[in-house]
């Protein structure tokens, strides 16, 4: 929304500084309006989000519905990542750990999280732990 105010508000001058015309000018001038200034209003939504939020985290503790893992990055595939799914507020989320934890996963039966309320309402998690 905001690529595209911006765009309406400043497409005489795109044209202006970068001598496109035609069809070109459209192309190009929308998508750097819609690309930087998408960015810009997504990344002050997301700041304004984490650093306004709760100071004091809340420890829940959620119990593992399926464990499964991921490959380990490039030249070192055997070292695999182990992931467990949680129900997190009534939906399933997938959280990934370090390989060091990949040998003990089906030992671990719980997840506990310190998550904090974001200004907009939106969780941020702050610390996971295997129990």
């Amino acid at each position: 929304m905001a690529g595209i105010v911006a765009f309406l508000a400043d497409f005489k001058n795109f044209g202006k500084t970068y001598n496109y015309s035609g069809i070109g000018l459209y192309f190009y001038s929308s998508m750097h309006y819609i690309c930087g200034f998408g960015f810009l209003a997504c990344s002050i939504f997301m700041l304004t989000n984490f650093y306004l939020a709760d100071a004091t985290p809340v420890k829940e503790t959620y119990e593992i519905v399926e464990r499964s893992s991921l490959p380990g990055r490039k030249y070192h595939r055997d070292e695999r990542k182990p992931t467990f799914d949680i129900n997190y507020n009534g939906k399933i989320k997938e959280l990934v750990f370090p390989h060091k934890y990949y040998e003990k996963m089906e030992f671990y039966t719980n997840v506990e999280l310190e998550v904090r309320k974001g200004y907009f309402g939106f969780d941020i998690l702050e610390n996971k732990k295997l129990n």
